[in-house]
């Protein structure tokens, strides 16, 4: 086992099993380019406020610049022996450059160079979450735009209630989306600043420039409190939520697809290339994606509890508790990222069977709401209205016919007021397309809808 770098107040070294246990590397070894990166812009300002000489400056980035290289393409590999990320970083600088190596570390601890390095690599994972959500939308609002007219039952409780279009259905999740493009963004902005120059929670003697490094980072300023520097996990737990509903929303469509497929609806049927079969039954097409999306939801919320549990009882400024904070939101975030990469195809080759989408709206008097909406027209008081709608529903049910097949003299006999234009009133894709009230369910408005989306993107 290697010396540690904080060794000299220690007699013996560290007990095996305790080095494995207390070891980070394993983990946060995917934010080597953060740590380099974070480094590089440390010895630079290091060098520029007059704390080491440009010389040294030079040879430690110059030396971090080599290390990079290799660790890209996979010259150098990782020592797991090591304690973190940070520790590997820098034992590789000093067996490369010697001592200069050692002077990289001056004005800052590994609590401000973590933290930094976390919102860096986080910076860069929402970054690319949102460009996978945007093909998301996309495809999604590729598929409204194919199926804007197509009719299909819309649903309450599970229950038929009023016939809308499937180009409908769908930016529903579209706008979903959107709001959780918009929450990752907040979420970085608010994390897009630098905590490094914190120190490990009271600054420094140091004559430090805290700016220089921010902007060299591109991050939009510093944390203006040491303490909250190094002891704020907003950001993960942020990052998190936002991960848990993105999760929820694919999961909400993932159980909409899951229905769809099955022969009870059969709405849609999934692409060979995303379904699976059955070892025992030939017969059987199975969502599996769908199904796995659904259950990965349950995983990353367990991810934003384990950060909020770990944060709750944490006195300032910065434990070791914290070292937890990685594992959950990167887990939250491969999580996420793992499944927008195989719903987005899977939703785009699925085959929509409208055929069954228009008879399925055609069964259970979706149009019931319609003919209130007929009577109030005619000046009807709504409830009297509804009264009557429900009870030739119920007429029709112990008949076992539908609205559409009354005859006029039948529906007379429920109010006075109708006339031979309620069958007009109550026809499928009259009932569908005309509603057009904004966000509503007609073609114009989905159009709209779609424009608009599209526009955001």
């Amino acid at each position: 086992m290697s010396e540690k770098m904080w060794a000299g107040r220690f007699k013996k070294q560290l007990d095996s099993e305790v080095n494995d246990f207390n070891s980070s590397i394993r983990v946060d070894c995917r934010m080597y380019k953060s740590d380099i990166g974070g480094s590089m812009a440390h010895a630079a300002m290091l060098a520029r406020q007059g704390i080491i000489g440009e010389e040294d400056a030079e040879a430690i980035i110059g030396g971090l610049e080599g290390i990079l290289a290799d660790l890209d393409s996979g010259v150098l590999e990782f020592d797991m022996t090591a304690e973190d990320i940070h520790m590997f970083v820098e034992a590789e600088l000093t067996k490369r450059i010697g001592d200069t190596g050692k002077k990289l570390h001056t004005a800052r601890s590994r609590n401000d160079q973590v933290a930094l390095d976390l919102r860096l690599y986080l910076r860069d994972q929402v970054s690319e979450m949102i460009e996978e959500i945007k093909t998301l939308i996309t495809v999604i609002t590729d598929k409204a735009e194919a199926y804007k007219a197509t009719v299909m039952p819309g649903y309450t409780h599970l229950q038929r209630a009023q016939p809308i279009t499937f180009g409908h259905h769908l930016m529903a999740y579209a706008q979903m989306f959107l709001r959780d493009i918009e929450r990752l963004r907040d979420a970085s902005d608010r994390m897009n600043f630098s905590p490094l120059g914190s120190c490990a929670l009271a600054g420094t003697t140091y004559p430090t420039d805290r700016r220089f490094v921010a902007e060299k980072l591109q991050m939009q300023g510093i944390c203006e409190n040491s303490l909250d520097g190094v002891s704020d996990r907003d950001f993960a737990v942020e990052i998190a939520n936002a991960c848990a509903l993105i999760m929820m929303h694919l999961s909400r469509f993932s159980e909409e697809i899951i229905l769809w497929s099955s022969w009870e609806f059969k709405f849609i049927e999934l692409d060979d290339a995303y379904s699976t079969g059955s070892s025992i039954m030939p017969q059987k097409k199975n969502p599996d994606i769908s199904e796995l999306v659904r259950g990965k939801t349950g995983r990353v919320y367990g991810d934003l509890i384990t950060l909020l549990t770990m944060l709750k009882g944490l006195p300032l400024a910065y434990n070791k508790d914290m070292q937890e904070d990685k594992e959950a939101v990167f887990d939250s975030i491969d999580t996420v990222r793992q499944c927008l990469n195989v719903f987005a195809p899977m939703l785009d080759t699925m085959t929509v069977i409208e055929k069954n989408m228009l008879d399925a709206a055609a069964k259970g008097f979706i149009n019931a709401t319609d003919v209130a909406d007929y009577l109030t027209k005619k000046g009807t008081p709504f409830r009297t209205a509804y009264k009557i709608s429900g009870t030739l529903v119920a007429h029709c049910i112990d008949k076992g016919t539908v609205l559409e097949k009354l005859s006029l003299d039948e529906f007379k006999s429920f109010s006075e007021v109708f006339e031979a234009d309620i069958y007009d009133a109550i026809n499928l894709e009259n009932c569908t397309f005309r509603r057009k009230s904004e966000g509503g369910t007609a073609v114009e408005s989905v159009e709209a809808q779609i424009a608009s989306v599209r526009s955001k993107l």
